[in-house]
């Protein structure tokens, strides 16, 4: 056992208990700790137990659930929270030898989210989440159950109090998935229109605490909330801007993700995530100062394979400034960059993921001498919009011209727009923009 000695000014007095069971995924005793503070506990003290396999009564084995119990009375505990999830009968079983309450891992992580949730879709996820975490426990929640109903206006079918609760969930959860599809419908609007619009999404995804929404202020000029702590934000945030090279994009700041998310949670939040499949390419934003860094990168790319993620991913290791690495671009391929070294707190780097963003968007980016008359004006004021001009002079002539570095693509489609003539413009290099016809045949 672990005495902490750590008091808070407010908050539930909280036994926290990890159990490292061979069967089971190792759990991060630090995280869970993070967790339970997050969630504004006062953490009295930490137990740690060892077991082969989780009891099936118990979780535990029984000696050590009266152990813990005795840690809750010396305490006086208010509740006792487990690194693992709980069957609803453990966790009765549990809160009879301990005379406390007994929550999970699932139910702590519903709790900072319920504390989270600021916009009306968040809220009605979590509603969801908890209604269907709770679907399973009502049992747990008055031991007569199972009586009838009676009493003036209260006699009836002789349903009992449990089908009763049961019938209720079941519409109130309906009327919830009801409401967010009514949100998925928006948010599937409003990604059709970018689409038409041709606006790439881009979107921040990673472990919780790696550092997005401090990543997302930087570079959307934003103001969502961030804190060193555990899911401090829950909402998605979406903000349109001017990226260079690119033009107009979607920056999108997603939940965070965490290790053992139970599958219920990850499809309460399918609405969130949703900004993910559908986005142009994933920022995997990682804490590279993290000791846990692989296993939070399994953690992450885990859920996106759950939710069926198929994007482009540029890896972005953040905290550089804590983790000591130079800011960089590591290449998989020529122009097709896999890895930035960033610091989403000091800056460093951030030029240097604007042109990885930029050549994974747009493919690789070459130099070009433009030459524009006097009246293709336009063009010119275009191509310092999207900040990619090194310089100009002019010729004898009187035309004008710059020299830029941009992506083909985005170049030639910026002249067939202005439907100006590429070979005046581009000269000889117009050429690499020249199709050869393809070849057919046609038969009776």
């Amino acid at each position: 056992m672990e005495n902490l000695n750590q008091h808070q000014a407010s908050g539930e007095r909280v036994i926290l208990v990890s159990v490292a069971v061979q069967m089971l995924a190792d759990l991060d005793a630090e995280e869970f700790h993070l967790l339970a503070q997050s969630a504004g506990a006062n953490i009295l003290q930490h137990v740690h137990a060892q077991r082969i396999k989780p009891d099936a009564k118990l979780f535990i084995g029984s000696g050590k659930a009266e152990e813990i119990a005795e840690v809750v009375a010396e305490h006086e505990a208010e509740l006792v929270i487990f690194d693992h999830a709980l069957t609803p009968a453990q966790a009765r079983n549990l809160e009879r030898i301990m005379r406390c309450r007994v929550v999970d891992r699932t139910e702590l992580i519903l709790d900072i989210f319920a504390q989270r949730a600021r916009t009306y879709e968040g809220k009605l996820q979590v509603e969801l989440a908890q209604l269907q975490h709770m679907a399973s426990r009502l049992i747990r929640s008055r031991g007569d159950l199972d009586s009838q109903k009676g009493g003036i206006g209260l006699r009836g079918p002789g349903e009992t109090l449990l089908e009763t609760d049961r019938r209720l969930l079941k519409l109130r959860m309906g009327q919830l998935k009801a409401k967010l599809e009514k949100v998925r419908q928006t948010r599937m609007q409003g990604r059709v229109a970018r689409q038409k619009a041709a606006v790439p999404t881009v979107s921040l995804v990673g472990y919780t605490n790696a550092g997005k929404s401090t990543l997302f202020n930087n570079l959307a000029k934003s103001d969502v909330y961030a804190a060193d702590q555990l899911f401090a934000t829950l909402d998605p945030t979406l903000r349109r801007l001017h990226w260079d090279g690119i033009g107009n994009l979607v920056l999108a700041d997603t939940v965070g993700f965490v290790r053992n998310l139970s599958h219920s949670l990850v499809e309460s939040f399918k609405a969130t995530l949703e900004e993910t499949l559908e986005a142009t390419l994933l920022l995997h934003v990682i804490d590279s100062s993290s000791p846990d860094m692989m296993e939070q990168i399994e953690a992450v790319e885990k859920v996106l394979k759950e939710i069926g993620v198929d994007v482009p991913i540029l890896r972005v290791y953040n905290k550089i400034d804590v983790s000591g690495e130079d800011p960089k671009i590591i290449y998989g391929k020529p122009h097709q960059p896999e890895r930035v070294y960033v610091s989403a707190h000091s800056g460093k780097g951030l030029p240097l993921l604007r042109q990885a963003v930029q050549e994974c968007l747009m493919g690789q980016i070459q130099s070009f001498e433009v030459r524009l008359k006097p009246a293709y004006g336009k063009l010119r004021t275009q191509l310092y919009a999207l900040n990619v001009i090194q310089n100009e002079s002019y010729d004898e002539q009187g035309n004008l011209i710059l020299h830029v570095i941009i992506a083909p693509h985005k170049l030639e489609q910026l002249i067939k727009q202005a439907h100006l003539p590429i070979e005046e413009i581009l000269g000889t290099r117009a050429q690499q923009f020249q199709r050869p016809l393809e070849e057919f045949e046609i038969k009776d």
